[in-house]
């Protein structure tokens, strides 16, 4: 069969391409710098070698590191540059792992037909996984996701292939040793990797029963899963060197298990009701990512396993229950995040594109019996079989390239570094959501602007690790007094900025300022952060001058990229414009309200409401 294909030279061309391909969309689609959510305290643990949230994350932050050396970008773009190679690794074992479960399927008796078909579902169903918002989402900035879902279908490929071997007669326990090997070295990206070991487990059960009494086997597999468990060590080993990012301090057993076990989070889960276990459960959304022909193939797919590999059907079954059961019935996520457990995910989004290329094949090979007189040579029949593959992955990335193009998305750069130029010299500004405090702690800690400015993160004032990574704050604080553990966040702050107040100037973000009700301070405008001062105290004109001094990049046009907390970035500028705007008018500064208001309104047209109403109150025009 003609089907377009480079000529035959012993290199796999399909499987290049389903890297490259990816790839180059990754790139050309790459953050320039850091983002929202967990970017930038990502980026300052790579770049110093610390630890991030729980569970740190250590195999993430060593292979990332690596790219940190690159001789192009910031170190931002670099990181993110590792999460794309991931991500098109985790493409390229789609390929992979579809292309070997095909192996031995023929086509009209053709086998060299069946090959090329094999390939061409293959390098279909690896594209269409790489074009999916979900890993799309994840493959623009640092996420540890992507590298969890390649490990984990290496595994499932050594596995397929020790089946192969023990149906042959040949026992190989080498590529069980190696598979918990990777399962144990996994868990130092994402404690996940466990939902996926009863899949494992099956697969090897159902195919030999023997290995349950071969002690000497087990005993190994498990020296091997604890070999590579020890890449944890990192944790408690860079946590002597007091690097900059040292979440958790793990330089004790207790910090350690305190740390790898996540017992910083809170422990109150959402009262359940329908309406949000329906939403925890639809969390897992193969339709959502692969279109809903895509998830028809996904149907077809697995049909065709439940025939051919019916241990392999077991496992992917197997997974998917486990998955729902403990992330929508044990983690049981509130609502408003329900978005962040999506990424859990990935690896089963990977596996479940490995289903549609199996659709595909079988697709393509239910049309090919059913053409009268099939001519192999046929170019315009190989033009229709190859257009039917291409077709998927095309419509995925058209549908989805535009909400996940950030190469020019530098509105979490411009927020932070606006936020520290709006602050004076030896300053201290409490923050309070992760994402308002995170590209601050990249700005200062990696690219070094502002290093006199002290940036303490409220909700995390009530661990003594934390006070003690601050030690020009809370060196002699009186929060060492208390047992902080007891004390809630707000308690934490208020005693903070009772110490601070008279000895630098303490400013706070937006956030805290709309998260906390201060009675006993006054808050005052400067900028898109507030000076806390005593009510006593004068209150001050909001500097006008500081505005013209932000970089606003992307605040004013339209998005492609709007996440959760970018859109909150866009309407704090609004909102702060909005506030400058009632401020000046009330003190009968007409033009510099009209001003503010107008840009207000430029940005937020839906705050267009309240921009009226004090437009009317003030009699602006």
């Amino acid at each position: 069969m003609n089907l377009p294909r480079i000529r035959n030279t012993g290199i796999d061309f399909f499987l290049i391409l389903s890297f490259v391909i990816p790839f180059a969309l990754y790139m050309a689609t790459l953050a320039p710098s850091v983002t929202f959510f967990d970017s930038g305290e990502f980026l300052t643990a790579t770049a110093s070698l610390g630890s991030a949230h729980s569970p740190g994350y250590p195999l993430f932050l060593m292979y990332a590191k690596l790219f940190t050396w690159l001789p192009f970008g910031n170190i931002a773009f670099r990181i993110n540059v590792a999460t794309a190679v991931s991500s098109s690794l985790a493409c390229l074992m789609v390929y992979l792992l579809t292309v070997r479960l095909l192996k031995h399927e023929t086509l009209l008796d053709d086998s060299r037909l069946s090959g090329k078909v094999a390939q061409w579902a293959g390098f279909a169903a690896a594209v269409s996984f790489g074009v999916t918002p979900r890993l799309w989402l994840q493959s623009n900035h640092d996420k540890p996701y992507p590298l969890l879902a390649f490990i984990t279908s290496v595994v499932f490929f050594l596995l397929l292939q020790w089946q192969e071997e023990y149906h042959e007669g040949r026992e190989r326990p080498s590529y069980i040793y190696v598979c918990t090997f990777l399962a144990g070295l996994a868990m130092a990206v994402h404690q996940t990797i466990v939902l996926l070991l009863p899949a494992w487990f099956l697969m090897i059960i159902l195919t030999d029963r023997r290995m349950l009494l071969r002690i000497k086997e087990l005993l190994l597999a498990i020296a091997f899963a604890l070999v590579g468990f020890l890449v944890q060590l990192y944790l408690p080993l860079r946590a002597l060197s007091n690097p900059l990012l040292n979440w958790g301090d793990s330089k004790t057993v207790g910090q350690f298990l305190w740390h790898f076990l996540r017992k910083g989070y809170p422990s109150t889960p959402p009262v359940r009701d329908l309406a949000l276990w329906w939403a925890q459960i639809k969390a897992f959304n193969i339709a959502r990512e692969f279109s809903w022909f895509g998830a028809v193939l996904v149907v077809v797919g697995l049909a065709w396993l439940f025939r051919r590999h019916r241990t392999v059907f077991v496992a992917y079954l197997v997974s998917v229950v486990v998955f729902l059961l403990v992330i929508a019935g044990y983690f049981n996520t509130p609502l408003e995040v329900i978005f962040l457990t999506e990424e859990f995910f990935t690896p089963l989004y990977l596996l479940t594109a490995v289903l549609l290329g199996l659709g595909l094949f079988t697709l393509c090979g239910l049309a090919l019996e059913r053409i009268p007189r099939f001519n192999p040579s046929s170019r315009t029949m190989c033009g229709a079989i190859v257009l039917m593959f291409l077709t998927l992955p095309s419509g995925l990335c058209a549908v989805n390239y535009f909400e996940n193009d950030q190469h020019n998305n530098y509105i979490a750069y411009d927020y932070a570094v606006n936020s520290l130029r709006s602050l004076p010299q030896n300053a201290v500004m409490f923050t309070w959501g992760d994402s308002g405090a995170f590209p601050l702690w990249y700005l200062q800690g990696v690219e070094r602007l502002r290093e006199d400015v002290d940036l303490p993160h409220t909700p995390h004032l009530v661990f003594g690790w934390y006070l003690d990574s601050l030690p020009r704050v809370f060196k002699n604080s009186n929060l060492r007094k208390f047992d902080i553990t007891s004390l809630d966040p707000e308690s934490a702050l208020r005693i903070a900025v009772q110490e601070n107040l008279g000895v630098r100037p303490v400013y706070i973000d937006f956030s805290t300022r709309y998260s906390i009700d201060f009675r006993e301070f006054q808050p005052t405008q400067r900028g898109l952060v507030y000076r806390i001062r005593r009510n006593s105290e004068p209150t001050g004109i909001p500097d006008l001058s500081l505005w013209d001094n932000y970089n606003i990049r992307g605040i004013f046009e339209k998005q492609s990229f709007l996440d959760l907390d970018t859109g909150k970035a866009i309407l704090i500028y609004a909102n702060s414009y909005l506030e400058a705007g009632d401020f000046f008018a009330g003190i009968n500064r007409r033009q510099e309200a009209v001003m503010m208001l107008q840009k207000a309104e430029l940005i937020a047209p839906d705050m267009g409401g309240a921009i009226n109403q004090i437009r009317t109150r003030y009699g602006l025009r």
